[in-house]
């Protein structure tokens, strides 16, 4: 049975990694303005937005996991 769950593990690591990298990251309305401006001041603006939208949950979850984790030591001591 753990075989079976490694294996299962490493094949849906696997599909997971090739369906990666055929993904696009754009919608079709930042495609075209992204494309259309050869300066790449937009583009740059974008991804820094893109960034900055990503970065949010991530400090929210690690915010909330470091709250849980606090709650958790404090019960052990008492």
């Amino acid at each position: 049975m753990y075989i079976k769950k490694k294996v299962l593990t490493a094949l849906l690591f696997a599909v997971t990694l090739l369906f990666s990298f055929t993904t696009n990251a754009q919608c079709a309305m930042c495609r075209a303005a992204l494309e259309s401006e050869e300066g790449g001041v937009k583009a740059e603006a974008v991804n820094d937005g893109i960034v900055y939208l990503m970065v949010i949950p991530y400090v929210l979850v690690g915010a909330l996991g470091y709250a849980i984790y606090r709650l958790k030591t404090k019960k052990k001591e008492k």
